[in-house]
């Protein structure tokens, strides 16, 4: 056949099936609309799953009665208009295809008013792009898009549509996901005339964190970190989960970029490399989260549905969300708020990293000062003694203790601010669990667990101020590798000297390794460096190596930390309850196990039913 140019008609039709996929599909592109409009409130009325019809109407400025016609034309818009505009897209949408696109395959009608205009006007449109006739229409300043039989005259792909109530599922998801990414915007969502959705507009951060908790569950904001970080030009907000609470499933998982919902490996590589150190194997963690940058530095025209994009410094993007996350959840002690902001690793001595394991000591001298009376501090206000009230008790522990802190710290009071965050040891249950009382209820620790979580940690302090120590091989190992690889590990044989390979290219596919880090000897090390180069490739990094180094520190502190069935003393237990307040992710063991868990006074009242 001869080249010749298709009808209208069918190119809407083309577009539509890379545009609409679903009902749901239909109303992102329409709410992304509103959006761009600078809509206050959008309400979205939905009829048999969307099958039937879409109502979308906002009070947003509106469209021109003269610029209708364009409106329902193909690559028609308003958002940009010259490539220097594609390049800082900051708005939802701006191919301009949407509309021809939706109304090739439904009934469209479009109402729109402007704030200055006497009345709305109406037209509707079949996706040809032809026989507009606007009239009138009494509709107040903004616009309502109604979609009716949606693939009325594409059979083939209505058969594709599942039921009524699969289809409303993914409309109310997808509302869910767009009002979390629009606090100032009130969004009413109704199906068959019954109301589903009523969210208000939220300014203030308790306002937010009530929306976010309406749409992720009241469970999700009592477990998550609120996060505010800025570095290099790039802002991260939002809020993140504790690693304690997880889901099977990366189902609550929403990361927005400049207010667009996205799905991104790259951002999906940092989040995982975040969590790794204190998640469960196999669970998912779940996060809200704003990613802010200047647009020139994110390709947001990378997908049809634009819910993928590509970051022009993909690598230092990657770094900032790490650094972010990573201190987030690292600094998340008992009693102290987050300090979301990147820092020094503490200064520590060396290590012998690659000595044999072995039960560590619990620091208990140089933790805890010996009590000021023959009996211990803690066990003071545990006994049958009446010389006085709780609180005359508490007041003895608190003046025993505040020898720890300064002496402004010491000076002050004695009361419940003085109070440790994680209390004083009450007892060792089954030589496992650490009993203790705090000055809001009480809390039980997994010894070991706690332990080992701060063994690993000194233990990646030390490792990291002694930096990568090489260990020459004895003989010069080859590895084959493709001839991309090899490429690119001559172009970064810096980085790998940093980390502790000395790897040389000796052929158009083969590398040499002649030194690997010292606590790698033993291990796979050729199998290491062809994922890390295959990571590279990828994605432009690799962390493997850091993380074979504590996996095996990890292993080593675990060696180390206290056994279960060792019982401890009074003093060694609130040792280590001190250290777990120094300690970052405390929260969980190496293996992403929680260390301790607090019951409340009203935990206990409820227990009990006091008050009822």
């Amino acid at each position: 056949m001869r080249i010749q140019a298709l009808p209208t008609q069918l190119i809407n039709q083309i577009a539509a099936g890379e545009v609409v996929e679903r009902p749901a599909s239909v109303v992102k592109e329409l709410v992304e609309n509103c959006f761009d409009a600078g809509a206050g409130q959008i309400h979205i009325d939905i009829e048999q799953g969307g099958m039937r019809q879409i109502k979308i109407r906002d009070n947003g400025c509106g469209i021109d009665k003269d610029d209708l016609a364009l409106a329902l034309s193909r690559h028609a818009t308003s958002k940009i208009a010259s490539l220097q505009d594609l390049e800082q897209v900051l708005s939802m949408g701006f191919r301009g295809e949407a509309l021809p696109s939706i109304s090739s395959v439904a009934r469209l009608t479009l109402i729109s008013r402007t704030a200055g205009a006497d009345c709305a006007w109406q037209v509707s449109a079949d996706g040809s792009e032809k026989n507009f006739d606007p009239r009138p229409d009494p509709h107040p300043p903004g616009t309502t898009v109604e979609v009716r039989d949606l693939f009325y005259n594409t059979p083939a792909r209505r058969k594709f549509l599942k039921t009524e109530k699969t289809e409303f599922a993914h409309i109310e998801s997808l509302i869910r996901k767009l009002a979390l990414s629009r606090f100032d915007i009130g969004f009413a969502l109704q199906h068959n005339q019954r109301e589903v959705l009523n969210l208000k507009p939220a300014a203030s951060l308790a306002q937010q964190e009530k929306r976010v908790a309406a749409i992720c569950g009241s469970g999700f904001t009592e477990n998550a970190v609120h996060i505010d970080f800025a570095a290099s030009g790039l802002r991260l907000r939002g809020w993140v989960g504790l690693p304690t609470f997880s889901r099977s499933q990366p189902d609550m998982q929403f990361f927005y970029v400049n207010g667009r919902l996205i799905r991104d490996r790259l951002v999906a590589h940092a989040v995982k490399q975040a969590y790794q150190d204190v998640l469960y194997h196999g669970r998912q963690p779940v996060f809200v989260l704003y990613l802010e940058l200047e647009p020139a530095l994110v390709d947001v025209n990378a997908h049809p549905a634009k819910t993928e994009v590509r970051f022009r410094e993909g690598r230092m993007v990657h770094d900032f969300l790490f650094q972010a996350l990573h201190r987030s959840l690292a600094e998340q002690r008992p009693g102290q708020p987050p300090v979301i902001e990147v820092v020094a690793p503490a200064e520590a001595g060396p290590v012998a990293a690659t000595s044999p394991p072995r039960q560590i000591p619990l620091p208990m001298t140089a933790v805890l000062p010996a009590p000021a009376s023959p009996r211990h501090p803690a066990a003071v206000g545990y006994r049958q003694d009446t010389a006085g009230t709780v609180a005359q008790r508490y007041d003895q522990q608190i003046k025993n203790y505040s020898k720890l802190y300064s002496e402004t710290e010491a000076a002050q009071p004695a009361g419940e601010q003085a109070m440790p965050p994680l209390g004083f040891a009450l007892a060792h249950i089954h030589s496992i669990y650490i009993l203790a009382e705090t000055a809001n209820g009480v809390i039980l620790v997994d010894a070991h667990a706690a332990h080992e979580r701060i063994t690993y940690e000194r233990l990646k302090q030390q490792h990291q101020q002694r930096s990568m120590v090489s260990q020459p091989l004895l003989l010069p190992l080859k590895i084959a590798v493709t001839a991309a690889e090899a490429d690119l590990a001559e172009q970064e044989q810096a980085f790998f000297m940093e980390i502790g390979f000395e790897l040389n290219r000796s052929g158009p596919e083969t590398l040499l390794l002649r030194a690997t880090p010292a606590l790698l000897a033993k291990t796979d090390v050729d199998q290491l460096l062809r994922d890390m180069l295959a990571d590279m490739l990828a994605i432009g990094f690799s962390r493997r190596a850091e993380e074979k180094i504590n996996a095996i520190l990890a292993k080593m502190a675990c060696h180390g930390a206290v056994r279960a069935q060792r019982k401890l003393s009074l003093e060694e237990m609130n040792a280590l309850l001190r250290k777990m307040e120094q300690t970052e992710r405390i929260g969980q063991c190496n293996h992403g196990r929680p260390t301790w868990v607090a019951l409340s006074h009203q935990d206990l009242d409820r227990f009990f039913m006091r008050g009822q």
